[in-house]
């Protein structure tokens, strides 16, 4: 924002939860209250993902709000706050935003994520220079991500199902895991409104009056959620059979046979090196993302890693498959074309090369920032 001509100033609120507390509202209140010239002196007030607490301050206050959602789903957004006139609201995958416009949230927008390119040019920079200008790798085969084989897996949690009811929806959660780019769980021929009914007999949620959620919509998500942590562990356990392969994730995950769980690697600093640092790295996507690019995509071909990733619509739009990353489309297909590439030195460090190109050309943050904070 800053190399945009924008002056920024950063507040730091304690959110805990969705409500407005006095001190959020009288901290924001000092920051909007502050004039220069006798006009207000800030335009607007930023946030990644979206927030009620601050939408209700900032509309009480008639300050303009502006969201980059990167969470998928991000249930706030069924906020009554979201079609508060003060809101601009950016989601990175096309079919959610086309569902909230569908339910009549007009200030809601489409972008892609994006990744500071000066940031991570400088880092791959020093990286290479510490090696004499070589990549030396430390991984062949990565997995940087969430495995929800924790308390987020809801659907595991729920030990009441009838058998029949319980059958059916693993069948369809196992024929999941074998397609990427179809969602099973909103087309009717396999899970049909009946189907959830049922489910909501035994999946409860608490209505606060908050939100207008889409129930049938959030189970659907339990759904996805189940089958993300089925193919994950799966895809992973294969890729642990055949290749050299590491894990970096929450604390708590369920240990893989033939996979090295190396824990967190910290976002800024730590992450990118392992994305450089291996040869190749696994995309899977979060089944809850239904046609967007994962921000996870853009960190990947950012840091001048390789990448493998199960088929989105949007990572097909904006990517060219086989030049600038490798698309999957079937677990099987994802293990063969590993394999491949393991084996083709050049080739991948070309894709590599081509990927970061496009990323740092098309998804840098200046690229998208001056269209997402533009308020006129």
């Amino acid at each position: 924002m800053r190399r945009l001509g924008y002056h920024v100033d950063t507040v730091r609120l304690n959110v805990h939860g969705f409500d407005v507390t006095p001190e959020i509202e009288n901290t924001l209140k000092e920051f909007f209250d502050k004039k220069e010239g006798g006009k207000r002196y800030y335009d607007l007030l930023f946030s990644f993902d979206y927030f009620p607490n601050i939408s209700e301050v900032c509309n009480k206050y008639n300050m303009p709000y502006v969201s980059w959602v990167f969470d998928c789903p991000h249930y706030t957004l069924d906020s009554h706050t979201v079609n508060y006139i003060v809101n601009k609201i950016y989601v990175f995958d096309k079919v959610l935003c086309k569902y909230m416009r569908d339910k009549g949230v007009k200030n809601i927008n489409y972008s892609p994520l994006g990744v500071n390119d000066i940031r991570l040019r400088k880092l791959c920079k020093d990286m290479d220079e510490e090696t004499g200008g070589q990549i030396i790798y430390q991984h062949d085969v990565c997995f940087l991500g969430n495995m929800y084989d924790n308390e987020y897996n809801f659907y595991d949690q729920v030990q009441t199902l009838p058998y029949a009811l319980k059958e059916y929806i693993d069948i369809v959660i196992e024929a999941q895991e074998m397609i990427f780019g179809h969602d099973m769980f909103t087309d009717e021929k396999a899970i049909r409104d009946t189907h959830i009914d049922e489910l909501s007999k035994y999946i409860k949620f608490e209505n606060s009056g908050k939100y207008e959620l889409d129930y049938g919509r959030v189970i659907r998500d339990i759904l996805r959620k189940k089958v993300t942590v089925n193919e994950r562990r799966n895809i992973l356990t294969e890729m642990g059979k055949h290749f050299d392969t590491v894990l970096y994730t929450m604390p708590g995950a369920k240990k893989i046979d033939g996979v090295s769980n190396l824990g967190i690697a910290g976002y800024f600093d730590k992450m990118p090196k392992v994305f450089r640092r291996s040869k190749i790295n696994l995309n899977i996507t979060l089944r809850s993302i239904l046609s967007g690019i994962p921000l996870r995509v853009l960190d990947i071909l950012a840091a001048g890693g390789f990448l493998i990733t199960t088929y989105t619509e949007e990572i097909a739009e904006y990517f060219i498959d086989g030049e600038e990353l490798v698309i999957a489309y079937t677990p099987e297909d994802m293990i063969q074309k590993v394999a491949y590439y393991l084996e083709h030195d050049e080739e991948r460090k070309q894709i590599a090369l081509k990927g970061q190109e496009k990323v740092f050309e098309k998804f840098a943050y200046t690229n998208l920032l001056s269209r997402i904070c533009d308020i006129g």
